[in-house]
């Protein structure tokens, strides 16, 4: 009982840390949504592609309820390099629904927010060589399995206006959306674009709880604990939290230098899971495989025992637990900035990014990651809501990961570099088609082959991506 106690008082302290922190990418994940005056009108400019439903989607709307149905379909190829080229097709479902218990006449400054997603279809990942993904959405809700799963069940509930509690599973993705990155459905595909990399043990949806203070204008600061196992597709929540806790804190600060709209982010993860470490002894880990695949020689015998012993004697050191680390952190900054707004309108113009994380290294085998990029909005004559984006992106792993299969068969993995650029164009306020290119410099720069190993060339990654709001 007093071991429950002191890790409850754990988690509640790394809360509490996590709120001088700032704030939690995903904290506001239960929030108000914006609700036009009809969801109907004409066929090529209502915001969605059925309409108000004769009328009840408007009603609902009013009172505080707004359902959701998306279709997002990304076909991709490999047009050069890579360890094969040729085509694939993967889509996701997407069903949300925002209640507003306020609107809906129960109590003020109560959100829910439920979304489920379902993936289907194949993806390039195998093709393209890289190790970091080169459509992030095709990791929901699984990675490489089509498959159906909730993603996000949260209520909010602000006290006052500055400050607000929210607990319930929590899809943490959404929390990275910026200006010109971190938009999965309508910017960059490629992971090493849509947020730092370094990120890669934070839990895609887990059972969390964690508090939003808008201190002042332009100021969002939030924190959370995370269950560190939590995945899409485990909704059981009597296992959230069996084998430790993870804190996700960030803040963000919007600033306007000369008129010119932009966001400054910081923040950091710390978990005290206990993981596998990076580092291993190289002979250990060989002697465990060789008991694994021949059981005998974890206990071989008299006869067998003293054969060893003269010609093997290697062999018979016993296999020691594997190394582990108890905690693990990542830090991260990035920035987005407008250069320009065409007409002084705050919401359209060109401008920057930047994004840049830090982690242990031990039990992550991501070290550093870069990324930063040109983005516009809105600043073809006649098309308001197309966007477009050129950005690189860099992840620098660990000198810790597999450094003796590196040195020994000269495998690379010192770190990936990608080029990416999208133009967005929004037909219609319900269906935005995507023309997305990517070119790969692989971590990974042998692959095995039929006749042994072979190098895995700079990969050219094209597709297109179909958005419909319905």
């Amino acid at each position: 009982m007093n071991g429950a106690w002191i890790r409850s008082g754990r988690y509640a302290l790394m809360v509490l840390l996590g709120l001088a922190l700032l704030a939690a990418p995903g904290g506001a994940s239960a929030q108000p949504v914006d609700v036009p005056p009809t969801w109907g009108g004409d066929f090529w400019d209502r915001p969605r592609l059925t309409g108000s439903w004769w009328g009840l989607r408007d009603d609902l709307g009013k009172k505080g309820v707004v359902f959701d149905t998306d279709l997002l379909l990304t076909p991709q190829g490999v047009l050069s390099g890579g360890r094969d080229t040729g085509w694939e097709f993967w889509g996701n479902a997407d069903y949300t629904l925002n209640i507003d218990t306020g609107k809906l006449g129960l109590w003020p400054g109560g959100f829910f927010k439920f979304y489920a997603d379902s993936g289907f279809g194949d993806n390039v990942f195998r093709k393209s060589g890289a190790i970091v993904p080169v459509n992030t959405m095709a990791l929901l809700p699984k990675p490489n399995e089509p498959t159906t799963a909730l993603m996000n069940a949260t209520f909010m509930q602000f006290l006052s206006p500055k400050f607000g509690l929210f607990a319930g599973k929590v899809f943490t993705l959404d929390g990275f959306k910026g200006e010109f990155a971190g938009d999965m459905r309508n910017q960059f595909m490629n992971t090493g674009l849509a947020f730092p990399a370094t990120l890669v043990l934070v839990p895609f949806s887990a059972y969390g709880g964690g508090v939003v203070v808008l201190p002042w204008e332009g100021v969002v600061l939030s924190a959370m604990a995370l269950d560190p196992s939590g995945t899409t597709t485990n909704n059981d929540i009597s296992e959230a939290f069996d084998d430790g806790a993870s804190v996700v804190a960030s803040g963000q600060v919007t600033i306007k230098p000369f008129g010119l709209v932009g966001h400054q982010t910081v923040g950091g993860f710390w978990s005290n899971k206990s993981r596998l470490s990076l580092t291993q002894d190289p002979s250990n880990v060989g002697r465990f495989l060789l008991e694994e695949r021949f059981p005998r020689l974890g206990d071989p015998g008299p006869l067998l025992r003293r054969i060893l012993e003269r010609f093997f004697p290697q062999l018979l050191v016993p296999v020691q637990r594997a190394n582990r680390e108890d905690t693990t952190w990542t830090v991260f900054y990035g920035f987005d900035q407008y250069f320009w707004h065409p007409g002084g309108d705050q919401k359209r113009g060109i401008g920057m990014f930047f994004n840049f994380g830090a982690s242990d290294g031990d039990a992550n085998p991501i070290k550093y990651s870069y990324s930063m990029g040109i983005g516009g909005k809105g600043i073809v004559p006649g098309r308001p809501h197309d966007t477009f984006g050129v950005g690189w992106a860099r992840t620098q792993f660990s000198d810790n990961f597999v450094p003796f299969l590196r040195r020994t068969l000269d495998l690379g993995l010192d770190h990936e570099d990608a080029v990416e650029m999208f133009y967005n164009a929004s037909l219609t306020r319900w269906l935005n088609m995507s023309l997305d290119l990517q070119v790969i410099d692989p971590a990974l720069k042998k692959t095995l082959g039929s006749s042994g190993l072979k190098n895995v060339d700079t990969a050219v990654v094209g597709g297109v991506r179909m958005y419909i709001r319905f």
